[in-house]
């Protein structure tokens, strides 16, 4: 039988704190959290590589440091609502409703939105709900929201996002350049967006991220 806990501890001692996170709330969830039970059952031997995982339909989990090292960025506190744009099937939602007050997860594929939230309840993340829907739309219903992070690439974001995001709140996104990325940081202040550079990392960029791509003769 696989030691799943023993692989989840080496995953953090070797790919999360060397990276330079080390804010109690974010080790501890990530300690906590069963990363392979969030992974298809034929990739679970894989769930602690430090690498973006393929889990199907085009996707990809976040390696672990680049989720954790973005939700470090964040500085997410107790009290904070979250969105979570393509979680998946719910890691890094669980391991944010670890830390903040409530998590909205959001899917366009209703398949994997409904299994996400089954293994969230089984995990006993009663403070995470996971929607269907467009993944630029987010949720605007359960919005202001004091935190938004993607999980996979970005081109651009889109304007129905920055609407929900509460003034004074934060996105992290990796952004694509090229074949490598960046992670930013973005701060909404007087309406606006005020991007700064977090850290390297890249993702495949996710639908309805994409930049219009301009017409030419």
């Amino acid at each position: 039988m696989t030691d799943y806990a023993t692989r989840r501890t080496l995953m953090v001692d070797t790919q999360v704190r060397p990276s330079d996170v080390t804010k109690f709330p974010i080790i501890d969830a990530m300690l906590s959290v069963p990363r392979e039970a969030f992974v298809p059952d034929a990739r679970r031997e894989a769930a602690y590589v430090g690498e973006n995982l393929d889990i199907g339909g085009g996707r990809k989990m976040l390696e672990p440091r680049t989720l954790a090292k973005m939700i470090d960025a964040l500085d997410i506190q107790p009290a904070h609502v979250v969105l979570d744009i393509a979680c998946g099937l719910g890691y890094s939602t669980a391991v944010l409703a670890h830390i903040c007050d409530f998590v909205v997860g959001v899917e366009d594929d209703e398949a994997r939105a409904q299994e996400a939230q089954s293994i969230l309840s089984e995990q006993g993340a009663d403070n995470a709900a996971v929607m269907f829907g467009p993944l630029a739309e987010g949720v605007a219903k359960s919005g202001p929201y004091d935190v938004i992070i993607l999980q996979g690439g970005a081109e651009q974001i889109p304007d129905a996002l920055i609407d929900q995001l509460r003034e004074g709140g934060r996105i992290a996104a990796v952004f694509a350049d090229g074949t490598l990325g960046v992670v930013r940081i973005g701060h909404k202040i007087d309406g606006a967006m005020n991007w700064r550079y977090a850290f390297n990392a890249s993702a495949p960029v996710l639908v309805g991220f994409e930049k219009n791509k301009a017409f030419a003769l």
